[in-house]
């Protein structure tokens, strides 16, 4: 299995490129602002072929370009049904600041040819590749999350079960915020305690900014689901973030 992420654009969101090995279709996840030549420069090192991009939410910093990308490979993009609008109106989930910060300098925007939506617990077979796509509202009412079971050399591995694409769900050491539009804290926990704290420990989770972490370090460190396992469930309401 091979999984090729970088940091791209000025909030620094991870896109990931998924494959089953070098030469192989492949998948995108969340290319975001300026992703797309660092996608180009995977795909030539690797000789890969995109044939889907998957969206974790609708926000920009995490589908800007979803649709160069999608259209340069001829490939499908998903994203859930509760964030399809913001492929043709991106500034209704951004902030007040994001929005004129954005208004003051020059963009484009396109919707990709060929969009499908995700459903929770939907079972994907992309390039080769299992996802399983869990819909985790919080951060915006359609983001969801994305498992795949770590297959190295296509055997399961004794050490890892899955991988895990986060998005801004879960960040190692905190979660997403919440005070954007379509977001909600209570909806944000109770995605945390049914989609995060039942995984295994050893699930590695690959987040929307920021370095990879673990479920089984999530679990013992991370203040927000420290309170869920608590059983207070407040879980503050200021939580660091990176993205949008």
């Amino acid at each position: 299995m091979l999984i090729a992420g970088f940091p791209a654009g000025p909030w620094g969101t991870n896109c990931y490129v998924v494959a089953t090995g070098p030469g192989q279709e492949c998948v995108v996840v969340d290319p975001g602002k300026d992703a797309a030549s660092g996608v180009a420069e995977v795909v030539r090192e690797h000789r890969l072929k995109p044939v889907s991009v998957l969206v974790t939410h609708g926000h920009v910093d995490h589908m800007w370009c979803v649709a160069p990308v999608a259209g340069s490979y001829d490939a499908t993009a998903w994203i859930h049904p509760a964030d399809r609008h913001l492929l043709s109106d991106p500034m209704a989930g951004m902030s007040r600041e994001t929005t004129q910060m954005l208004l003051g300098g020059s963009y484009e925007w396109a919707e990709p040819d060929d969009v499908r939506e995700l459903a929770d617990l939907q079972e994907l077979e992309l390039a080769g590749v299992r996802f399983t796509v869990d819909h985790a509202p919080g951060h915006t009412e359609g983001s969801v999350t994305f498992r795949t079971p770590y297959l190295p050399g296509g055997q399961p591995s004794s050490e890892v079960s899955e991988v895990m694409f986060s998005g801004d769900l879960l960040f190692a050491g905190s979660i997403g915020r919440t005070d954007l539009p379509g977001g909600d804290h209570p909806t944000m926990l109770r995605s945390l305690a049914t989609k995060v704290l039942p995984l295994a420990d050893d699930v590695v989770v690959l987040p929307g900014h920021g370095e990879q972490t673990s479920i089984g370090r999530e679990r013992a460190t991370n203040p927000y689901l420290l309170d869920l396992l608590d059983g207070d469930g407040a879980g503050g309401t200021s939580p660091v973030t990176r993205g949008l």
